[in-house]
């Protein structure tokens, strides 16, 4: 196993990113198939889901349980700590071992319902692993990849939404520790978590040289003597959680600040470009497993005395939708290969991510019309899959800001927004 090293990340000043036309990758051949050790994750991950049929993910689309069971096994396994160090408990491996892992759950039916359960767990205690001091390392990270401890993420606000420097939850010292609050939207998991990585103000933003100094990260107790987490009905995943969070004077020891007051938004990107590069995994899994079902459903359904997948006009629309997951895949691992070796990657996370998405989306399109008015029957799954490919369009990052990133970092155009 590799051991453990901090990565390269994003810069949004100083040109932390490779150009399209002059990637990192040039004058050498870039290796992307997988190693022994990687197929053997793959594998090892497909076998797991098994257990986990197409029944268990359409029950829990329908009654909203988390699946309690699931995250139990790929916490027995050591699968939390994938990608976390090893003398914390975790298996000391790269994003490329991560998204395979995370690519796995979603082909196999599981979708985003299976990734969201334990996304947090694979890079969101990074900041704590770069950041964090050796007492907090040894005291937090092996309760969270044991699976002992749950973690929620605090970052986005109503006020604020992608501009994070305009958070306004504060985070206030008295002299003994600091008094929190606020509140936040969209924190996954609030239902059942004891633990919280947040982020808060301790300076006000006109105060700071930067917009995003002042902004300062936490890792400490979801306490719900001063915490509240209510739910937000939503369109798809509705197994895991999503909710709007109130913190009213929370108190948070000095041992729970994760690096240097005020720093808070600059550890945050720490975690920017391999959360991107998993979600793009995940979602050219879960655009696999609608194919999957597209394709068995266009060669068995039988109409005019022929399989429908006969057609044309069924058939080219698959062809097309493979041939795009394929596309996105690859920018996968090319922007995972690049982290993993510890280069600028970016351009290429964010091409990952979009390109993704916007071949999950057509995907799960594609597999409902194929299915025809059997598509919008829950039993078929697809329709499952149709809602649960929207989250990829939206989070952690739009499409449009991803565009303006790839437009303003890697085209060198004027900044758009």
């Amino acid at each position: 196993m590799r051991p453990y090293a901090p990565r390269h990340f994003i810069r949004y000043k100083g040109r932390k990113c490779s150009k399209n036309w002059e990637p990192a990758s040039a004058g050498r051949i870039m290796d992307l198939s997988f190693t022994d050790e990687q197929i053997a994750v793959r594998d090892t991950i497909a076998k797991l889901c098994e257990k986990y049929d197409d029944a268990y993910w359409l029950a829990r689309d329908a009654d909203g349980v988390f699946p309690e069971e699931f995250v139990k096994d790929l916490a027995t396994g050591g699968w939390l700590g994938i990608a976390m160090p090893e003398e914390y408990g975790g298996s000391g491996l790269g994003v490329i071992e991560a998204s395979l892992m995370m690519q796995t759950i979603a082909q196999s039916g599981a979708g985003f319902s299976g990734c969201s359960a334990v996304h947090i767990n694979i890079f969101g205690p990074n900041p704590i692993v770069v950041h964090g001091t050796d007492e907090q390392k040894d005291r937090l990270l092996p309760p969270l990849i044991a699976g002992k401890d749950r973690t929620c993420f605090g970052v986005t606000e109503p006020n604020a939404g992608l501009d994070t420097t305009r958070i306004e939850t504060k985070a206030v010292w008295d002299g003994e520790k600091y008094i929190v609050n606020g509140r936040k939207m969209w924190t996954s998991t609030a239902q059942t978590a004891n633990k919280i990585l947040l982020l808060a103000r301790t300076a006000a933003r006109e105060d700071g040289a930067k917009p995003m100094d002042g902004i300062t990260m936490f890792y400490t107790d979801f306490d719900r003597d001063y915490c509240e987490a209510q739910v937000i009905e939503k369109m798809g995943r509705k197994a895991v959680d999503s909710n709007a969070t109130f913190y009213d004077n929370l108190p948070v020891p000095e041992s729970d600040r994760i690096g240097e007051e005020g720093k808070g938004f600059y550890y945050l990107i720490d975690g920017i470009n391999p959360e991107r590069i998993l979600v793009a995994a995940e979602a050219v899994g879960l655009g696999r497993a609608a194919l999957r079902k597209a394709v068995d459903y266009a060669n068995e359904r039988v109409v005019f005395n022929r399989p429908i997948g006969q057609n044309q006009a069924i058939q080219h629309p698959l062809a097309a939708a493979w041939a795009h997951l394929e596309a996105a895949d690859a920018m996968v691992w090319k922007a995972a290969t690049l982290y993993d070796a510890g280069e600028p990657c970016g351009a290429e996370a964010n091409a990952a991510k979009y390109l993704a998405a916007e071949a999950c989306f057509t995907a799960c399109e594609t597999a409902v019309m194929t299915h025809g008015g059997m598509g919008y029957a829950k039993e078929f799954h697809v329709e499952r899959y149709m809602r649960e490919a929207f989250i990829a369009r939206i989070a952690p990052v739009s499409r449009e800001m991803i565009l303006n990133f790839i437009g303003q970092h890697v085209l060198d155009m004027p900044r758009s927004y």
